[in-house]
């Protein structure tokens, strides 16, 4: 488990930064997602023709897909650096290592919902969450 322990007062203060970064993060991912696939294209199109003519592109391309990939690490990162573990960039989910009757849970959260409201035990997964 993480080194930081947060209660719900201190996860529910953090969700305006929080929902700032995520809603920052999720276009960046969504578009370096789409941009890997064209480049799988490209790479399988320059294989197929020769790849002389796709080769400015396809490193045109690559430069904007390291570029994200710094830009959507470092946003993570912000986020990690806080004791908050990203579960997944596109849905928004979070889960904040917490402690609920003496065991150690996580509080889950994702950026659709408005509010913390549901937590999981460690060893289970979003499909694990119970109300608080």
């Amino acid at each position: 488990m993480a080194t930081h322990s947060f209660t719900l007062e201190e996860a529910t203060a953090l969700l305006p930064w929080l929902r700032e970064r995520l809603q920052a993060l999720t276009p960046l991912y969504q578009q370096l997602m789409a941009l890997q696939a064209e480049l799988e294209a490209l790479v399988r199109s320059a294989r197929t023709n020769g790849g002389s003519s796709l080769e400015d592109e396809l490193a045109r391309r690559q430069r904007t897909a390291q570029r994200l990939t710094r830009q959507v690490e470092e946003g993570v990162k912000s986020i990690t650096r806080q004791g908050i573990l990203v579960r997944d960039i596109v849905q928004g989910l979070v889960d904040f290592p917490s402690v609920r009757h003496g065991q150690e849970i996580y509080l889950c959260w994702t950026l659709a919902e408005e509010r913390i409201e549901y937590w999981h035990p460690t060893n289970t997964g979003y499909a694990g969450r119970q109300p608080l």
